[in-house]
């Protein structure tokens, strides 16, 4: 990668790790559903006039703004709120990962490789240190409601991978239509009048900049560089920078929320980053090597 564009993907990760301490700053006085609510909106408002629909049925939309918009990130907000870090968040929705695998195995035939496998063991180890912690940046229900999230999110790339369009950001923003108004309700259904109640009446400049930063640096804008440098470069050399992202979700709590990162959690964060390396990309490690082996030196 030109050195600018490997820049541009190491911010856009820092951007997606760092998220999570800003939605975490948003939840101090905003309901989570809310939050999301109001982000896909803005995500969708005004943009939707201005990009044309992709090129895709409207059940391919409907389905990925229905299970991104509130399966993935109605959820996580809600885990985060109940009792979640902001980095342990970042760390636990990589598992999404993993469900990814499994359901390409069921829905797309295809199979599940013994690295694939080891790495999701590994994985597991790392999250049952951090069930372990007892530091009061993890709860059980948090763990649960991120899990669901990520596995939501592997519905989503299913969807996603289904729809087969390049036109990825209309299909974001147009997608993004369909989350507002289940959020809203789901927040309704849950506590009435009062979660509306309080964001006319608490919501502050931190709640504010939270919202707008999940909506255009987080969502618009990264999304928009990610995708372009997959068009630009092959997927193998773009892909593995994601694991960047939950590194910048535990600086980003660490320095704004100062979580402690005592030896059980960094334990977790190697385990975790390590089985999602090995399942990932361990295939294709071996068969570099492989391949390196067998070529021949010349004299």
């Amino acid at each position: 990668m030109k050195h600018v564009h490997l820049l541009l993907a190491v911010l856009i990760t820092a951007i997606w790790g760092f998220n999570f301490s800003v939605i975490k700053l948003g939840l101090t006085t905003v309901d989570p559903f809310i939050l999301a609510g109001i982000r896909f909106t803005l995500c969708a408002l005004p943009a939707v006039f201005f990009i044309r629909k992709p090129d895709v049925p409207w059940r391919y939309l409907i389905g990925y703004g229905l299970v991104f918009g509130v399966g993935l990130w109605g959820i996580v907000n809600l885990g985060i709120k109940v009792g979640l870090s902001a980095g342990i968040a970042s760390l636990v929705l990589q598992f999404s990962a993993f469900f990814t695998i499994l359901l390409g195995g069921w829905v797309f035939r295809e199979s599940l490789n013994r690295f694939q496998l080891l790495g999701i063991l590994v994985a597991f180890a790392g999250l049952l240190c951090i069930i372990g912690i007892s530091d009061g940046s993890v709860s059980l229900p948090g763990i649960l409601l991120v899990l669901l999230g990520a596995a939501s999110w592997s519905v989503a790339n299913v969807i996603s991978k289904k729809a087969n369009t390049r036109e990825v950001f209309g299909f974001l923003v147009w997608s993004g239509l369909f989350a507002p108004i289940p959020l809203f309700a789901l927040d309704y259904a849950l506590h009435g009048s009062a979660g509306y109640s309080a964001l006319a009446n608490q919501i502050d400049t931190t709640a504010v900049l939270s919202i707008l930063f999940q909506v255009y640096p987080n969502t618009l804008f990264a999304y928009w560089i990610w995708n372009s440098l997959l068009k630009t470069y092959p997927v193998y050399t773009v892909a593995p920078l994601s694991l960047l992202v939950p590194v910048f979700g535990m600086l980003g709590s660490v320095l704004i929320f100062a979580e402690a990162v005592p030896l059980t959690k960094a334990l977790a964060v190697l385990l975790i980053l390590l089985g999602l390396t090995v399942g990932l990309y361990g295939q294709r490690m071996v068969n570099a090597l492989a391949a390196g082996f067998r070529r021949p030196t010349s004299k």
